[in-house]
């Protein structure tokens, strides 16, 4: 479940919280912050446990995760099953209590967090994928607060889309190598020597289409100054993914925490100034 690995969980949350203060004018209910938190954390795990279950015949062969359980044959394939069945009913009870709308969505994120470990086998940048997966808590906070999904959502996902594959392939650089032995797809390598330059795009996409969400919902300079900290942050990526070491691109990808928590902040932060004025 890596629960002991929580970037996983954080990369899900931040563009949650980001829709659910959105979509609530900054003033989302305790009740569903608690709901889609915990349903952040319940729902990475079960895909992390699929992700293993799909992977299970690869991972013996790539050094960061031929130790995990079922790689190394700790546990068998049917009690992976069983642990994300649990994981995901345990999710879906915790939104009975939501509307029709973010319910009958939730059965599209279970879809998504089901179907994506197996797309490294066919798609080419399986990372944007993973983008729909991790970013489809938007359209569901959404649909929480308003009952409904507008453009705005799918604007805020199409960022998130972009931003996963700047992240995930920072992350897919550290096994390019693997990978290619063992005839998997992955962004790092359609890139190919193109891949520094495609995280960076990918970067400047995610802010663009942040900041036109800004202009269209006539936030202030506090978010701006948010999205400001994270382009500074995308620099210091390309910092450490120039030379393309390992090491270094894993730090990158981990330290994407700290570029969704930027723009969150932005995003609250304006909303208590408006309050304010």
């Amino acid at each position: 479940m890596r629960l002991d690995k929580p970037i996983g969980t954080l990369l899900l949350l931040w563009p949650t919280a980001w829709a659910l203060w959105i979509s609530s004018d900054g003033h989302p209910s305790g009740l569903l912050i608690g709901i889609f938190t915990l349903g952040t954390v319940l729902m990475r795990s079960a895909g992390c446990v699929m992700n293993d279950y799909a992977d299970r015949d690869f991972d013996p062969y790539v050094k960061r995760t031929a130790k995990r359980p079922l790689a190394a044959r700790e546990v068998s394939p049917r009690e992976a099953l069983v642990l994300a069945a649990s994981l995901s009913l345990l999710a879906f009870l915790l939104i009975l209590d939501l509307n029709r709308l973010t319910i009958e969505l939730s059965f599209a994120a279970l879809f998504l967090a089901a179907s994506y470990p197996f797309t490294k086998r066919f798609l080419a940048i399986p990372q944007a994928y993973l983008g729909i997966a991790f970013g489809f808590g938007i359209p569901m906070a959404f649909a929480a607060n308003l009952g409904r999904v507008p453009g705005l959502a799918w604007a805020l996902l199409a960022a998130n889309i972009t931003w996963a594959i700047a992240y995930d392939t920072e992350y897919a650089m550290v096994d390019r190598d693997d990978d290619l032995r063992l005839g998997l797809k992955t962004s790092a390598i359609t890139f190919g020597r193109f891949d520094v330059a495609a995280v960076m795009l990918c970067y400047a996409a995610t802010l663009g289409i942040l900041g036109g969400i800004g202009w269209a919902l006539h936030f202030g300079a506090l978010y701006y100054a948010g999205l400001v900290v994270a382009l500074g942050m995308s620099l210091y990526h390309y910092q450490l993914i120039k030379g393309r070491e390992r090491l270094p691109c894993f730090k990158a990808f981990n330290h994407n925490n700290w570029f969704g928590a930027a723009i969150f902040a932005g995003i609250a932060l304006d909303y208590v100034k408006n309050v304010h004025l």
